[in-house]
Order: C-alpha cells, then structure tokens, then sequence
C-alpha cells in the first residue's frame, strides 16, 4: 500500500475527493479543511494500493494540485487493516506489476542529474576497473560494476522514449555521455600516473589476461546479456525492488570497457581501445532497446489490464 497526502485548494477539494472515491483501491480518507497554511489549502490523506496509483496521480495532477498545492506519496511498511486489505484485492493486476510512471520518472530524473556525485562514482568505478583490468582480477571487475551509476542516465532514456519526454532523454543522454568521456579521460590520466608509479606497464596490458580479455572482445553474448539485464534493470525500477539492480549492474561490461579502452589510449594501444569502445556501445545499446521495450510492454499490459476493470465495473 501507498500512502498519499496532498495540500489540496479549497476550491477542487471536492473534485479531489470525488476521484479517490472513485478510484478502486483507494481506503482511508480524511479530509481536514483549512489545515494547511503553506500553500493555504485542506489537507487530504489517503491509503491507495499500488496498481491505483498511476491512475489516481495522473488524475489529480490534471487539476493542477501539484502547481498549486501539494501531492505526496509515501510507501506504507505495514498496514493492519481490513478495508486496506479489501481495497488491495479490488485493485486491478499486481502490486509488483504496475508502473507508477510519476515516481519512475521522477526517479530517473534525479538518477540522471549530471553533478559532481555522479562524475566522481563514474570516475572511480572506472579507476577501480582500470586496476581490475591490468591485474587481470575479477573481483575489482565486479566491484567496479557494482559502483558504476550509468544504469540510471540508461533508465532515464528509456522512460523518456517511451513517455515521450524530449527533455528527460536529453538530460539522461548528456549525463550518460558526459559520464563515461570524464571517466574515461580521467582514467587515463590514472593510468599514466601509474604507470610512472611503475604500477601499470603496457606489457601488462598485452599480456593474455584470461579473466578479462572479453572485455575489449565483444562477440554475440554481450548484446545477448546486456539485452537481458536491460530487462531486469527496468523491472527493479518499476517494481522497488531495487536489490536485482546490484545483479543488473555486475553483470554488463560498460564500465570496465571504458576503463579498458582508457588504459589502451594511455600506452596507445588503439586496437584494444577500439574493441573496448565497441563492447561498450554494444552493451548501452542492449539495455537501452530492452529496457525501453520493457517499459513499452508495460504500460500496454497495465492498460488492458485497466480497461478490463473498467469494462467490468460498467456492467456491475
């Protein structure tokens, strides 16, 4: 269940409560009148199950109570209630199935902001794969994905695409393009300064290095991978739950392509450089199309879904 408090405009008070009445799975409504003083106004709560959330926002948001008052939504831990529970099993679909699209985009909007957190997490996730590649190590691999913030600039692409948002796309496509260039031209700074730390050498990075030579080797599994983790990734997103991202993030080679394509641009190693750059494309490629497809299906899915409990309660 969700938790909604709004700051509600006199004047569309009733209109407000008149939609959560009407909306299925919406439970425990108040309403006090005059409550509010900044912006002056009625403050309304309400508890609502997750698969009305979507409709009952984009409708209140209709009438302008964002701009003119307040609209807040809060996730409820534990609920003890019978009307909550009812309310829950009348909401058409699953929780965990449906897309809240004011809350994912508000979330990518934030994890797409191109500030001096998200440069510095980019720029040492790289470093981090930069020493993972050179001493052929797995696991600072692994951790360097693990720490890596590209996913969200990636998700903030494929919301856009698929709300038709001009402006969220470019936001998230700056932030995902200025991210890897500073990460990797830092890199390649650290890999010089390395190197003349006698820490780096080019005959390292010739060497076989087993573990992570598919790095800057890209091949038909990487587009297949990055396709499904693409899916994942948006699933989490749209779902909460937020723990398959870390699964999501350790298990595409965007990262430590960049930091592999950094270290071959610091000894001039353009061969391993151009298949670096190529294996990472290829993954932003994978889990764009398939994160954007995903949320596509989404949305139709949940329509349908909506439609039939409209159908349905027409003819009650």
């Amino acid at each position: 269940m969700l938790h909604l408090r709004m700051i509600v405009p006199a004047d569309r008070t009733a209109a407000a409560v008149e939609l959560i009445e009407s909306t299925v799975g919406t439970t425990h409504l108040v309403v006090l009148p005059g409550a509010a003083r900044e912006p002056v106004g009625d403050l309304v709560l309400c508890d609502m199950a997750r698969e009305s959330a979507d409709e009952l926002l984009h409708g209140l948001r209709n009438m302008e109570i964002d701009r003119d008052g307040s609209i807040a939504v809060e996730n409820i831990d534990l609920s003890m209630s019978t009307r909550a529970d009812t309310a829950e099993e009348d909401a058409p679909g699953e929780g965990a199935d449906a897309v809240i699209w004011e809350q994912l985009a508000e979330a990518t909007h934030e994890e797409s902001t191109l500030s001096f957190t998200y440069l510095s997490f980019m720029g040492l996730a790289t470093m981090i794969a930069a020493c993972g590649v050179v001493l052929d190590n797995t696991i600072l691999i692994v951790g360097a994905m693990a720490v890596g913030p590209e996913f969200g600039p990636l998700a903030g692409v494929c919301t856009a695409i698929v709300q038709r948002a001009p402006r969220l796309a470019a936001r998230s496509l700056t932030a995902l393009l200025i991210g890897f260039l500073t990460a990797i031209l830092a890199t390649t700074l650290f890999s010089l300064l390395m190197d003349w730390l006698g820490l780096f050498s080019d005959s390292m990075l010739d060497a076989e290095r087993p573990q992570t030579s598919f790095i800057w080797q890209p091949d038909p599994f990487s587009f297949v991978v990055a396709l499904l983790a693409g899916a994942a990734g948006t699933l989490s997103l749209t779902s909460s739950k937020s723990g398959a991202l870390v699964g999501v993030a350790i298990s595409v080679t965007t990262v430590p392509a960049a930091a592999n394509a950094a270290v071959a641009l610091s000894y001039g190693e353009f061969g391993q450089m151009g298949g670096s750059i190529g294996q990472l494309l290829l993954n932003l490629l994978g889990i764009m199309l398939a994160g954007t497809a995903t949320l596509a299906l989404q949305q139709r899915l949940w329509r349908t879904q909506r439609g039939r409990l409209k159908r349905r309660l027409r003819r009650g």
